[in-house]
């Protein structure tokens, strides 16, 4: 009995030691390695699963232009073919030698406003060129002059009437505005006042005065009622001011094409009831 129980005592101090294995059971350690196995297995398999749902997610195409499924769109057609308004263009040298016997084929461009002068002293190198060409490719033909807030008037005022010759003239001056000149407004407007004052007493007739809408609304509502505008805004819809006064041209773009010139130019076009009877140069004997 006593050998019996010994032999009992060993077997269960072997089983401890072995930690259970002698009775068929596994250690606890090993338990715990097997879940983390698992546990790894499974966050394997999730990665993998978003991977495959990104890989699935496609950027939506652009829906094609239905102007492209009409046979008859043209995606040359300028505004000037399309319509009929009365249009025309300003040049200056920024481009370039024109050749304007193709520009003067073109029927759809009726008038051209050519840069003369800027400040008190500076011509336009293409100036002389361009109006003796434009007329003769029939062509009307305007001057304008870019105006300098800060440069004596008198000087410019010479500058210009030394360019702008009445006999060249078909369609009466333009002033050019677009900047204050770092003056004050309430000064800036005396000035250029004054100075479309000194032009009217020269030409004998009201210049037109070209600005940018946003220059206007900001700068010169009320101011020049009584002068013609052309105003620059490049939107599809037709300009409107701040005090809705008329305006008598838009000029709608700064990007236009023509067969005859190099690169941009400028494009503008009458607004309502506007025609080339209202801008014609009134010459005196």
């Amino acid at each position: 009995m006593k050998r019996r129980t010994i032999i009992y005592i060993i077997i269960l101090l072997i089983a401890a030691m072995t930690g259970g294995d002698a009775f068929g059971a596994k250690p606890k350690k090993q338990q715990r390695r097997t879940r983390q196995k698992t546990t790894k297995v499974v966050k394997k398999k999730g990665k993998s699963k978003a991977k495959a749902k990104t890989k699935t997610v496609r950027a939506a195409k652009p829906a094609p232009d239905p102007r492209l499924n009409d046979p008859d769109y043209d995606p040359f057609l300028q505004c000037e073919d399309t319509c009929s308004h009365v249009h025309g263009i300003d040049l200056s040298r920024y481009q370039g030698d024109v050749f304007w016997e193709t520009v003067g084929e073109n029927t759809k461009m009726a008038y051209v406003y050519l840069k003369a002068t800027e400040g008190g002293d500076r011509i336009d190198p293409k100036f002389e060129r361009n109006i003796n060409l434009a007329h003769r490719y029939g062509l009307k033909v305007g001057s304008y002059h870019f105006f300098r807030p800060k440069t004596p008037l008198q000087k410019q005022l010479e500058n210009f009437t030394a360019q702008c010759l009445p006999g060249e003239q078909d369609l009466i001056p333009m002033i050019d505005v677009e900047t204050l000149g770092g003056l004050p407004v309430d000064q800036f407007c005396d000035s250029l006042l004054t100075f479309l004052g000194m032009i009217e007493e020269v030409y004998h007739q009201k210049p037109l005065v070209y600005t940018f809408r946003n220059f206007y609304n900001w700068h010169l509502v009320g101011k020049l009622d009584d002068y013609q505008l052309m105003i620059a805004m490049y939107l599809d819809e037709e300009p409107v001011l701040a005090d809705e006064r008329d305006i008598t041209l838009w000029q709608y773009t700064g990007k236009g094409r023509i067969v005859g010139i190099n690169g941009y130019v400028d494009k503008s076009r009458f607004l309502g009831r506007h025609g080339l009877r209202e801008i014609r140069f009134r010459h005196y004997n």
